[in-house]
């Protein structure tokens, strides 16, 4: 059977994870189901799908959040509401099937009568197999490695995988592709992570938006995830024919409904399928259960008063660095100021982590209470943490020690997962989130995580000053610069509080924070806008707005970087 022409990937989320939000792409699919009208379908095409009411369709029940059985007994995940999307196009019918946990054969299949498979990957020994019809890819992505920490990963190893016994094409693709790796067979996915994550196996290979889901899980917090070079996931589904001759359905019924399948998937477009994803992916995070209670928090109590010591040297030491930097570039009143804002924002958090510490010991038998209690000293940690961290770009800054990458970078994809990683957070809070984009150049040379750092910023200060009913705008924009070059430009727009002519005066200060929004509750270390600024100066841009109390305001970031290309992936 011949190759295919791929559908262009769907970029992953992370992922992330970031950071999304089902509540706002669930109605962007539902709309988007309702815009195509019904294909149009040959007769010969209408009459099969009339004769075969409905289609059953296997598929693997673990496999979140592509397939797999939700909490009703029914199919759910992206490959559902591509089913779902499919049946309103064309008018079929389907009737889901569960297979069964283990090595499933090809007899197997038949004896179920089923007419389709879902998730079928797209390979040469998939199109090559006798008794199935493959359609064109529905959703694009990426095999991932999932390994220990301390493994040393090498495409020419000897390492040993272990995989979900029944992928038999998964086999043979592994040996063509790396012939030194071992197999090793389980009975699930979550077989495989116990196996590597116990050091039975090295590795186990599967796909990134599988693999995203089961690594939040605690107990494989020592396992990293490392992308597959030239080995790309793209799942299809599969029609059964009886290559015996004896039986049905026939090969010439394959073709057809293979045929109506793929007009089907032509119709749906990147924008509404990458919708199905995101909504899966959020509407099945990995949920914790009281085991991971247990051990995500198995020495919580000395972890606290562990991570107050760590901190609080930490802090002693960057504040030293910090007055001996000020001491040679600062007067004495600048200094003093600063020592003293800064001690009083790092002396609160904490007093509370040894307030929550001190309860803690107290309540070590009230489970409830101390769940509480931990998470709390959790939150607040992370403040601390987010708080020392700004004082060290502060340092790094302020000394002329920040140095930033110039790597191709996909500014594409990382407004998309920085918009998908506000999304959850701007639905909470009942914020109408708008993002606009027309890049020129959609891949330029750059430092990816500082700029994405200073978009979380703008963003995060809009969503904290924004009410809910409010609107929040991200809008990226790109114009020519001088030799060769292009500016960047995103604005953050918000129709929140807006500030006083007073405080814009000092909004780039370190820890400026308007009086009546503190009170209010928006808790920040008053350091994310001078670093913002910084940054964006040192990237040979700026960062400048306008506010209007009680209106809202409108930051602009605007960098210049050269046109690149990103690297293609390794093949095999």
């Amino acid at each position: 059977m011949a190759r295919r022409g791929q559908r262009p990937r769907i970029a992953a989320l992370a992922a992330a994870l970031a950071l999304l939000a089902a509540a706002v792409w669930a109605p962007c699919a539902s709309a988007a189901a309702g815009k195509a009208a019904p294909l149009a379908l040959s007769g010969e095409e209408q009459a099969y799908i009339e004769a075969h009411a409905p289609l059953r369709v296997g598929y693997v029940q673990d496999r979140i959040p592509v397939s797999f059985t939700d909490e009703n007994g029914a199919l759910a995940g992206i490959s559902r509401s591509i089913f779902d999307r499919a049946a309103a196009l064309t008018g079929m019918q389907f009737e889901y099937v569960p297979l069964p946990s283990g090595s499933v054969t090809y007899d197997d299949l038949m004896a179920l009568r089923l007419d389709l498979i879902t998730s079928v990957e797209d390979n040469r020994q998939n199109q090559e197999a006798r008794g199935i019809l493959i359609s064109e890819p529905y959703l694009s992505s990426r095999k991932v490695v999932v390994a220990r920490q301390d493994l040393e990963f090498s495409y020419d190893a000897p390492h040993t995988v272990a995989i979900v016994s029944g992928s038999q094409t998964l086999k043979k693709v592994l040996h063509e592709a790396y012939p030194r790796f071992s197999l090793q067979e389980y009975e699930s996915i979550t077989d495989c992570f116990s196996a590597v994550d116990r050091g039975e196996a090295d590795l186990l290979i599967q796909n990134q938006y599988i693999v995203e889901y089961w690594i939040s899980k605690p107990a494989y917090e020592d396992l990293k995830v490392i992308p597959v070079l030239g080995m790309a996931d793209e799942l299809c589904f599969s029609a059964m024919v009886d290559f015996t001759g004896a039986g049905s359905p026939t090969e010439a019924e394959g073709q057809l409904l293979i045929g109506i399948l793929n007009k089907a998937i032509a119709a749906m477009d990147e924008e509404e399928i990458g919708s199905y994803t995101i909504q899966a992916i959020m509407e099945n995070q990995y949920t914790y259960t009281f085991g991971d209670f247990l051990y995500r928090y198995r020495l919580a109590a000395g972890i606290v008063v562990l991570a107050v010591l760590i901190i609080s040297t930490l802090v002693f030491l960057l504040l030293r660095q910090r007055v001996r930097s000020m001491e040679a570039r600062a007067d004495a009143k600048a200094k003093g100021q600063f020592l003293s804002t800064m001690s009083h924002e790092i002396r609160t958090p904490l007093n509370g982590l040894i307030g929550l510490n001190h309860l803690m010991a107290q309540n070590l038998d009230d489970r409830e209470r101390l769940a509480g209690q931990l998470k709390r000293s959790t939150v607040t940690a992370n403040y601390l943490l987010s708080l020392v961290n700004d004082i060290l770009d502060m340092s790094k800054l302020g000394e002329d020690k920040m140095e930033l990458e110039h790597r191709p970078l996909d500014l594409a994809l990382l407004i998309d997962t920085v918009a998908a990683i506000e999304q959850n957070g701007m639905a909470e809070k009942g914020i109408d989130f708008r993002v606009e984009s027309a890049l020129t150049a959609p891949c330029v040379s750059g430092d990816e995580t500082r700029i994405q750092q200073v978009l979380m910023n703008l963003l995060d200060n809009a969503r904290k000053f924004t009410p809910a009913g409010g609107t929040v705008t991200l809008k990226v924009w790109q114009t020519p610069g001088e030799e060769g070059a292009v500016y960047t430009n995103a604005s953050v727009t918000d129709t929140g509080r807006g500030m006083s002519e007073e405080f814009q005066k000092h909004v780039f200060d370190a820890f400026a924070q308007e009086r009546d929004t503190v009170s209010k509750g928006n808790q920040g270390t008053g350091l994310g806008l001078p670093i913002s600024r910084s940054l964006a100066r040192l990237m040979g841009g700026d960062l400048t707005f306008t506010s209007e109390k009680g209106r809202g305001s409108s930051f602009l970031f605007r960098f210049p970087a050269l046109p690149a290309a990103l690297p293609a992936p390794r093949g095999r």
